[in-house]
């Protein structure tokens, strides 16, 4: 891949910022529809009004080719994993504190490396193994077994970092060889499935103004894709990748004005831990000598919900048309 000009190194950062402050702002709107209507619902309908943005992709795609996927064992993992991802990341998010929510999500990356070594096969030494074991000290400082009582709402978060962490090792390993538009749709499209096969049982009607508010929820992953590709463009993917944990400045924001959270120590201190812990292994990575595959460099965004279109996919394929 090109090297961004050194002139445009604070644009990659930046522009990052701007995309994850969209996104917390997007799961702003997940809690709050969260409060009245099923996460199967709100995932169904952000499905549905995601399919119009994701035809930009179908239209831009010249690949000769049908949408059978050439690895069709791990693509169905994936798809399985990003439905899993979906439903549990937008539930939490419901019952949950959002900077805890972030907290414990933030495991992701820890996740990948360990996930990366059976199936990308790479070497993990020490100092990277202890910065893994030490973010997982940060997330029992969070979850405080034992002192409160674990509820749906942390297995939730919990699930939704591991699966999210397992999709985007997925995406890692066939990205390259998959058509952009396979591995964009067939999460979406099965979302839309089983979720709609289950609507009936959980539906409530919406009224107008919340419909608006899941268009809303659409539109701004859309956007904050389209701000993460041009950091990634414009800037180093070892100064983009860390501007992910600003969500956790912007939890504590919106959950003190909007739905009258306050961050707990044990949250914040576990939130540090997690952050710094997730820092040195993206810092570990950039290092040509560490890693062979960089695994969390190249996961590029959140974890995979299987609700909107995903950046990684649209990113290769600049790399692969400029080397």
């Amino acid at each position: 891949m090109t090297k961004p000009p050194a002139s445009s190194g604070f644009k990659g950062p930046l522009f990052a910022l701007v995309a994850f402050g969209i996104f917390a702002t997007h799961d702003v709107f997940i809690k709050m529809l969260g409060g009245i209507y099923s996460p199967i619902q709100i995932v169904f309908f952000s499905v549905l009004f995601s399919f119009p943005l994701a035809t930009v992709f179908l239209l831009r795609d010249t690949t000769s080719d049908t949408l059978l996927p050439k690895h069709p064992y791990w693509m169905a993992a994936r798809t399985v994993a990003a439905v899993i991802t979906g439903f549990s990341a937008f539930y939490a998010f419901s019952v949950l504190p959002l900077a805890q929510t972030y907290a414990i999500i933030f495991a992701s990356p820890l996740l990948i490396t360990i996930l990366a070594i059976p199936i990308l096969g790479e070497r993990v030494r020490l100092r990277r193994w202890l910065a893994v074991i030490v973010g997982l000290i940060g997330v029992l400082v969070v979850l405080r077994p034992g002192q409160v009582p674990l509820e749906l709402g942390h297995l939730a978060a919990l699930a939704a970092a591991f699966f999210g962490a397992f999709a985007s090792i997925i995406v890692r390993k066939i990205g390259r060889e998959e058509r952009t538009v396979v591995i964009l749709l067939y999460p979406m499209v099965a979302n839309f499935l089983v979720m709609g096969a289950l609507l009936p049982l959980v539906y409530v009607p919406m009224p107008i103004n919340h419909l608006g508010m899941i268009v809303i929820v659409a539109t701004f992953a859309w956007i904050a894709g389209r701000f993460l590709i041009a950091a990634y463009t414009a800037g180093e993917a070892a100064t983009v990748a860390p501007m992910q944990y600003s969500q956790i400045l912007w939890a504590a924001f919106y959950g003190t004005l909007f739905f009258g959270e306050t961050p707990t120590t044990n949250t914040l201190i576990g939130a540090g831990i997690i952050i710094a812990s997730g820092l040195y292994i993206v810092l570990r990575e950039a290092r040509a000598e560490v890693s062979d595959t960089t695994p969390v460099l190249r996961t590029r965004s959140r974890p995979e919900t299987g609700t909107t279109p995903r950046i990684s996919p649209s990113l290769w394929k600049k790399e692969q048309d400029e080397t």
